[in-house]
C-alpha cells in the first residue's frame, strides 16, 4: 500500500504537505508533528448505528434516565445527578492536581456499590496503581487494573469483563495499531476517542477519559476531541492551595453552570459541604480594600472575598493585575469610577483578586470589585458584616441582578447582617430578621453607604 507523509499540527489538527514553522489555522510555533499514513486509509472506527435503517423520533423506544451514582455528592452535582449509562466524560487538569485520585475514589465506591469496574492505567504500572490505592485506603477486588496502551487489547479486555464503568488514563497514551503516527499525536487521539465512544454507547457502559492540558489550560490534543465526547470537566486549584474546584463547561445531561468544590487531604480529596464559609475562613478583618460577593455557579450561591490593593507606580506605565477576575472588567470599572466618582487612579498600580483560588466572572460582582478598589484607594475599612452585589454600567447606575433573595438568604446564613444590592431587586427580597438590605441606584450612592 502507498504511504504518504503528511505533517499535523498537534494543537489544532491543520495538515499540511510540507513542515512549517508556524500553523497557518491557529498560529501555534513548532507543532507540525510529521504522520505517514496509508493512501486513502480511512479512520478504522464503526459506525454507531451498525446498518440500522432511521426511524422517526417519535417511534425511538424511549427508557426512564436512571442515573449511577458516584458516591461522591459534588461529583454528582457536576455531572448533573450522576452517571448516564453510556456516556462518554472527559477530564482536564493540570498535571498533579488530583484527576487520577479522584477517578481512583470514585472507581472505588461503583466497585462497592454496582459491580466490577475497570481502570485502565497509560501512565502507571499495575503496581504504581496499587501504591496510589493503598495511599487512598483503596482495596476494593472490583476494581480492576489494567497496566495497557493497545486500544485493541482495551476494547477486547472491556468486552471480556463488562464493566459497570471504565477509566482511560489518559487518552494521550493510548494507540490503535492501524495508524503508524506515535501516541498522543492528533490522529492517534481522535481515533482513540472515537472508538472508545463507540464501544461506550453499544455497551452502555460509561466511560471517563483523563485529557492532558496545554500550557494555556485548554485540553490537549485536536478541539474535535471535546466535540466527540458528552461531557467535559475541567479540574481547577493551585497546587499549592489544597482546595479544588470541578467545573462542567459541557455537559449534554445536565447543566454546565454547576461546580464541585473539593480539598486535597492526606487521604485523598474530600468533597467540601459549603465552600463560602471555607472561602471566607481567613479573611482579615479590620482592612481596607477587602469586599465580599454572592456568585451564582450553577443553583448554588457562593460567597467570596475580593481583595484590591491600589498603590502609587514607579513604572511608566501603571500594572493592572487580576487573579481569578476579568482583567477587561477591571479596566471598565476603573473609568466608570474615574468618571462618574471622581476616583482618578490613572497613575496607580491595582491588584485584583478573588482569594482562595476562586473565579468571579458574573457581572453582579461588579459592585464588590467597585468597593473593593475605592476601600483600597481611599484607605477606608468596609464593615466585615456587609456582603455587596450588582452590576455596574458605564453610567454609573447600578442595576438588578439574577436571584437576589437566594443571594441574600447564603450571606444571612453565614451571620452577614447587612447587604448592599441594586434598588431594582429591592422588591424581590422578603425581609428577613437580622438582615438589613439596602437598595442604592449608583456606584456613587453605594460608596457613600458603605465608606
Amino acid at each position: 500500500m502507498k504511504t504518504i507523509t503528511l505533517y499535523v499540527c498537534q494543537n489544532c489538527g491543520y495538515q499540511s504537505a510540507k513542515w512549517l514553522g508556524k500553523c497557518p489555522d491557529c498560529a501555534a510555533w513548532n507543532s507540525l508533528v510529521e504522520e505517514v499514513r496509508g493512501k486513502g486509509k480511512g479512520s478504522t472506527a464503526v459506525a454507531l448505528s451498525g446498518g440500522v435503517a432511521p426511524v422517526p423520533i417519535c417511534d425511538v423506544a424511549g427508557e426512564a434516565e436512571e442515573r449511577l451514582s458516584c458516591g461522591i455528592s459534588e461529583f454528582d452535582r457536576v455531572l448533573g445527578g450522576g452517571l448516564v449509562a453510556g456516556s462518554v466524560v472527559l477530564i482536564g487538569g493540570d498535571p498533579g492536581i488530583g484527576k487520577s485520585t479522584l477517578l481512583l475514589q470514585v472507581m472505588d465506591h461503583l466497585a462497592r456499590t454496582a459491580g466490577p469496574v475497570l481502570y485502565v492505567s497509560g501512565e502507571e504500572s499495575a503496581r504504581q496503581a496499587r501504591l496510589r490505592g493503598e495511599r487512598l485506603g483503596i482495596r476494593s477486588k472490583e476494581l480492576l487494573v489494567l497496566a495497557e496502551t493497545a486500544l485493541e487489547t482495551v476494547l477486547a479486555q472491556i468486552g471480556a469483563v463488562a464493566p459497570r464503568a471504565v477509566v482511560i488514563d489518559s487518552i494521550q497514551t493510548m494507540y490503535a495499531p492501524g495508524l503508524e503516527s506515535a501516541p498522543g499525536s492528533v490522529s492517534q487521539v481522535r481515533e482513540c476517542a472515537g472508538r472508545l465512544m463507540v464501544a461506550a454507547k453499544r455497551s452502555a457502559i460509561p466511560t471517563f477519559i483523563v485529557g492532558h492540558v496545554t500550557k494555556d489550560g485548554s485540553i490537549a490534543g485536536p478541539r474535535v476531541l471535546e466535540h466527540m465526547v458528552d461531557t467535559v470537566l475541567y479540574f481547577e486549584g493551585d497546587r499549592g492551595h489544597a482546595f479544588r474546584i470541578l467545573r462542567a463547561v459541557k455537559n449534554r445531561f445536565g447543566s454546565t453552570n454547576e461546580i464541585g468544590v473539593f480539598e486535597m487531604k492526606e487521604g485523598g480529596l474530600c468533597e467540601v459541604r459549603n465552600p463560602s464559609e471555607i472561602f471566607l475562613s481567613e479573611r482579615p478583618l479590620g482592612v481596607s480594600g477587602s469586599a465580599v460577593v454572592t456568585t451564582i455557579e450553577g443553583s448554588r450561591p457562593l460567597l467570596v472575598e475580593l481583595q484590591a490593593l491600589v498603590t502609587p507606580s514607579s513604572l511608566g506605565v501603571p500594572r493592572r493585575t487580576t487573579l481569578g477576575v476579568d482583567a477587561n472588567r477591571l479596566a471598565l470599572l476603573v473609568a466608570v469610577l474615574d468618571k462618574k466618582v471622581g476616583l482618578h487612579m490613572a497613575g496607580q498600580d491595582i491588584f485584583l483578586n478573588a482569594a482562595g483560588g476562586a473565579r468571579v466572572s458574573e457581572p453582579a460582582a461588579d459592585l464588590g470589585m467597585v468597593a473593593a478598589l475605592a476601600s483600597s484607594h481611599l484607605d477606608k475599612v468596609i464593615d466585615p458584616q456587609t456582603v455587596i452585589v450588582g452590576e455596574v454600567g458605564l453610567a454609573g447606575e447600578v442595576r438588578a441582578m439574577t436571584q437576589p433573595e437566594t443571594r441574600v438568604r447564603e450571606a444571612a446564613k453565614l451571620g452577614f447582617t447587612r447587604a448592599v444590592i441594586p434598588a431594582g431587586s429591592l422588591k424581590q427580597v422578603t425581609p428577613m430578621e437580622g438582615m438589613e438590605v439596602i437598595g442604592v441606584k449608583s456606584v456613587e450612592e453605594a460608596l457613600d453607604r458603605l465608606l
